[in-house]
């Protein structure tokens, strides 16, 4: 009688060899367009361990940060004070949209953040760009989707990764990107009056 040890080790051996198969055809490079969307928390999380796996790499990369403004993140602190010879920052926004309550200015601040965001798509010497809540800007149309995808699909080099976060990913945003994840909101303790926590959401 086969022992529940060997199963799983036939089985282990069967996927491990259709895995390999399919990595045998995985042999193209190239920077890919990344968006992080949808209403669960974590899009910019997962953008800035991205950049923290570029650090380790010795990748230089770069972070423009739209929306929101002046707020000290734990992300922004940590990059700024100790790896910003690895990470160039870029604070483009004045706040969220309710605070400013001002849709020039936004619209201003956003066209701002922009140019700087091609100037570090465009440097040889950068990598990897994390465009973290440009989503927000796109969705209210502070930004024209038309110009951010024909940039990305014509001008970006062809081996820099660009990843763009924020809730509402306009489709032509989706349909231009190479990777898309979606984060679903099971349950958050905002429902329950507990507001944002260090170290969790900032």
């Amino acid at each position: 009688m086969i022992d529940e040890n060997t199963r799983h080790t036939e089985k282990m051996k069967k996927i491990k060899a259709a895995r390999d198969r399919m990595m045998e055809t995985k042999t193209e490079e190239k920077g890919l367009i990344v968006v992080h969307t949808g209403p669960g928390k974590g899009k910019s999380s997962s953008g800035f361990g991205m950049i923290m796996r570029c650090i380790a790499h010795e990748m230089p990369c770069a972070v423009v940060q739209f929306i929101k403004g002046n707020w000290m993140t734990g992300e922004r602190q940590f990059l700024t004070e100790r790896f910003a010879d690895e990470c160039k920052f870029i604070v483009s926004g004045e706040g969220f949209t309710w605070e400013t309550q001002d849709r020039e200015r936004d619209i201003a601040a956003a066209k701002a953040g922009w140019e700087q965001a091609k100037e570090v798509i465009l440097d040889p010497n950068i990598q990897f760009v994390l465009l973290d809540e440009i989503n927000i800007a796109l969705r209210n149309d502070y930004l024209g989707i038309d110009e951010v995808v024909e940039f990305l699909q014509t001008q970006k080099p062809f081996m820099t990764h660009v990843v763009l976060t924020g809730r509402n990913a306009k489709e032509e945003l989706i349909e231009a990107a190479d990777m898309v994840t979606e984060m679903g909101n099971v349950k958050h303790p905002f429902r329950d009056g507990i507001k944002a926590q260090k170290g969790v959401e900032f």
